[in-house]
């Protein structure tokens, strides 16, 4: 009980307080600005246009990966301050289980009540446990990178509310052209927002991620990720 009274508590905060900062060098926001831009343009490039699925995740991923262990070299506390690690995890997941549930069990209704999908199909499951860290990845974008520097703007003090807008439009807008991948993902970054602004972990945002968008893309929108990761080779 104390953790739902908490979090309608922090709706309250949501809507009436500031986001909260802690600031970081404006060199490395310089850095975090080009790599997000890169980042969005290289995916409507490689993986719309040209299908190299695989070498762009694997090229982003590796990107992210070296830029947060320099980070973690020369400061100790970056993983802590950025969501890597245990606290915060169960009550994120529970607080995200509705809507884990709610989305797995529509996809699969939809996708069993579609004849063209065979709900058994073994490649679901290789991607059910890779798309976890591609969710990670783009949730440390859009969580630490994105929604962290808005919190800091020095001439522009927003809402925590407005940061949770803003990052969610930006998260909805890279998933165009599908309109209803849009929509969906702009209410997703809300809910992660909202449990990101609670309780800071990364890992659980990633794992859930990777569980929603593995059942929607392919029990709904009728996309096999194992083969479009491939496509290219």
């Amino acid at each position: 009980m104390n953790l739902f009274h908490g979090i309608s508590d922090y709706y309250t905060d949501v809507i009436e307080g500031n986001a909260i900062s802690s600031k970081r060098s404006s060199r490395y926001t310089t850095f975090e600005l080009a790599g997000i831009i890169a980042t969005a343009a290289l995916k409507f490039i490689m993986m719309d246009w040209l299908n190299m699925v695989a070498f762009y995740i694997a090229g982003i991923c590796l990107f992210w990966i070296a830029y947060i262990i320099y980070r973690s070299v020369n400061d100790r506390t970056i993983l802590e301050k950025w969501g890597f690690r245990k606290d915060g995890f169960s009550h994120t997941i529970l607080f995200l289980f509705p809507f884990i549930i709610f989305t797995a069990l529509s996809s699969i209704i939809i996708g069993e009540a579609n004849t063209s999908i065979s709900i058994l199909n073994w490649r679901v499951i290789p991607v059910l446990f890779l798309y976890p860290l591609w969710g990670l990845f783009q949730q440390y974008i859009m969580l630490v990178l994105i929604a962290g520097n808005l919190t800091e703007l020095d001439h522009i003090n927003l809402k925590k509310y407005q940061v949770i807008i803003i990052t969610s439009l930006l998260f909805s807008s890279i998933h165009y052209p599908s309109f209803l991948l849009m929509v969906f993902t702009f209410f997703m970054e809300i809910i992660f927002l909202l449990a990101w602004f609670r309780w800071k972990n990364l890992l659980a945002m990633g794992l859930a991620h990777g569980l929603i968008a593995t059942l929607l893309l392919f029990y709904i929108l009728e996309r096999d990720l194992w083969l479009e990761l491939f496509e290219w080779f």
